[in-house]
């Protein structure tokens, strides 16, 4: 049964091979990358993980477009290339896409860290959040969020502890990584918040 306290739901189109990942349990596990456009003509490019198809299906292919549903998941980078806070979409079904895409994600949660509540140089509200998403076997997925505006200073009084629930969309985004003498262009991903709520004792039928 999908957790919905962990639900992301996209619709776009592979950019890529899957290749393999990594092997769980004699299970073989694939990666490839999707691209799926924003509003502004940008796109986000996610990383899709997803088991190995039953005999006779085959992988996505490169241009196909797909509807991908299943959570945003985190696991730590201790190789020392790449960022350390690693986030992919671990997929539960990989279909055929039917309509506009789609990026939507909802999460239910508790901060892990203080808010850090910020202001571009252009004057605008920016709050970044860790939330703490569990999942079974008492483990528990650590997923970046960021707010902004309106919503980036109610995050900001928000305390560690605070439960929550949020709608919104995992996005992607580049930036330079000073490495000494060298610069590295790296990628990161976070949950763009388009809604939170603080909430204790609510079902989650009602929130998803």
């Amino acid at each position: 049964m999908e957790q919905k306290e962990n639900r992301v739901v996209l619709r776009g189109t592979a950019a890529g091979e899957a290749t393999l990942s990594h092997q769980v349990h004699g299970l073989d596990f694939y990666r490839f990358p999707l691209s799926v456009p924003r509003l502004s003509g940008r796109e986000d490019r996610l990383n899709i993980l997803l088991p190995a198809p039953p005999e006779g299906k085959a992988l996505p292919q490169p241009g196909d477009y797909l509807e991908v549903t299943g959570e945003v998941r985190s696991f730590n980078n201790r190789s020392g290339v790449g960022s350390r806070l690693v986030i992919t979409v671990l997929a539960r079904s990989v279909l055929p896409g039917v309509g506009e895409p789609c990026n939507q994600v909802w999460l239910r949660g508790t901060l892990c860290k203080p808010p850090i509540l910020r202001r571009t140089p252009l004057g605008r509200d920016i709050c970044d959040l860790l939330l703490a998403v569990n999942r079974r076997y008492r483990r528990a997925d650590y997923l970046p969020c960021i707010a902004w505006g309106r919503l980036a200073q109610e995050c900001g009084e928000m305390t560690t502890g605070d439960p929550l629930w949020l709608n919104g969309r995992l996005q992607s985004r580049t930036y330079l990584k000073n490495l000494g003498e060298v610069t590295q262009e790296r990628t990161a991903f976070e949950i763009s918040i388009s809604s939170l709520e603080a909430v204790e004792d609510v079902p989650l039928s009602s929130l998803l």
